[in-house]
C-alpha cells in the first residue's frame, strides 16, 4: 500500500477520533474556559462546572472506525506477508549493542524478568488504594 493510499485511509480515522475526544470528552469546553480566563487577565470569575457526560458503550463512529481499521491491518498483513511475522520471539538479553542500553538501569535485568509483586501493597495500606480510584 503506498503512502497516498494509506493516508486516505487513516486520515478521516484519525479526524473522527479527534472529533469525538474534543466535543465529547468536553475538551473543548475546557480549552475555551481557559483561554477566556487568560484574556480576563487579574479579573478572576467562578468557573463555570462543565457537566461531561461519558457514555460506556462506544459510539458508531468509533466502531466503524474500529471496524475500518481493522480491516485495513488485515489488508495490509495480507499484502505484505507479514502477518505474524514476530510470533514466537522473545526480547535480546542484551541491548543490541546501542549505547542507550549500556548505560541503563536495567541493563543487567532479563527482559523476561516478572520484576517484584506489588499486589500485597493493597493490604498493607489498608484497602485506602481503593478510595483515590
Amino acid at each position: 500500500m503506498k503512502r497516498n493510499e494509506l493516508k486516505q485511509v487513516l486520515k478521516p480515522l484519525i479526524k473522527e477520533c479527534i472529533k469525538e475526544v474534543i466535543f465529547e470528552d468536553g475538551t473543548l469546553s475546557g480549552i475555551i474556559t481557559e483561554v477566556v480566563q487568560g484574556l480576563q487577565g487579574t479579573t478572576r470569575q467562578p468557573i463555570v462546572e462543565k457537566k461531561v457526560i461519558k457514555s460506556s458503550a462506544p459510539s458508531a463512529a468509533v466502531l466503524q472506525a474500529r471496524q475500518s481499521l481493522e480491516e485495513t491491518k488485515r489488508s495490509l498483513q495480507n499484502s505484505t506477508g507479514l502477518k505474524g511475522v514476530f510470533e514466537g520471539t522473545t526480547p535480546m538479553r542484551s541491548g543490541g549493542g546501542t549505547s542507550s542500553n549500556k548505560h541503563g538501569a536495567l541493563r543487567d535485568v532479563d527482559p523476561s524478568d516478572p520484576g517484584v509483586d506489588i499486589s500485597a501493597i493493597m493490604k498493607i495500606a489498608g484497602g485506602a488504594w481503593e478510595q483515590l480510584k
